[in-house]
């Protein structure tokens, strides 16, 4: 049984500098991060390009034994998902909202031996994930529109789902983290935690910050 109590901090790597990006990822885990994020774009679902495989694979390389969690913000996940198994995701993350085989594709990550996430927009329902939550890991429920680091957190749109999330786990006996991801800072870090969620994807918060380890222990703490 996962431990829900657990605070996961997973700095995003968006945010880092990419001309040192050893070195931030080594940063980021001396700092306390659990977890690092990455975020994979594909300029079709979302309005802006990230990077592939082969940078998923040079973080592998560099941190080893690092817990990778990567997020497919692109329109067919089912058509990639080997490549970033192979190039040594942790856990992936796929987004409901595109149309392709969603439970085929969190069945392959599944039977591939690492976690599986299912992801959903501010715009959408959870209603529309509760037919999968029995076969994952983790729901991400997105706190900005995704995209682009740097925006506001939209807890109206979004904090009601996560408390709902929550419900139906206990209800349905369930087994998956609940994750967000935008805007996180010390504040509305509180405010999803009191929701539900236990695990803080921030990249501004973290790569930005004067201090990481300070700012992610106040994540941590909040």
């Amino acid at each position: 049984m996962l431990d829900f109590n657990q605070r996961i901090v997973a700095p995003s790597l968006l945010a880092a500098d990419w001309s040192r990006l050893g070195e931030e990822c080594h940063r980021a885990i001396a700092a306390g991060g659990d977890w690092l994020h990455l975020d994979i774009m594909d300029g079709h679902f979302v309005d802006n390009i990230s990077f592939g495989p082969n940078f998923v694979k040079h973080v592998r390389n560099t941190v080893a034994d690092a817990y990778l969690d990567t997020h497919l913000m692109i329109e067919r996940p089912d058509q990639y998902v080997t490549e970033f198994i192979e190039a040594g995701s942790s856990n992936i993350t796929i987004h409901i909202e595109p149309e392709y085989d969603v439970e085929a594709t969190i069945t392959k990550i599944k039977e591939s031996g690492i976690s599986a996430g299912l992801a959903l927009n501010p715009a959408t329902p959870l209603k529309l994930a509760e037919p999968f939550l029995k076969k994952i890991d983790i729901l991400l429920i997105m706190t900005v529109v995704p995209g682009f680091g740097g925006q506001n957190f939209m807890e109206e749109e979004t904090m009601p789902k996560v408390a709902q999330a929550k419900k139906i786990r206990a209800d349905k006996n369930l087994n998956f983290h609940i994750e967000v991801d935008g805007g996180i800072t010390p504040e509305t870090a509180s405010i999803a935690a009191k929701h539900g969620a236990n695990i803080l994807v921030s990249g501004t918060g973290t790569f930005k910050a004067d201090e990481m380890a300070v700012s992610i222990k106040e994540l941590r703490e909040s």
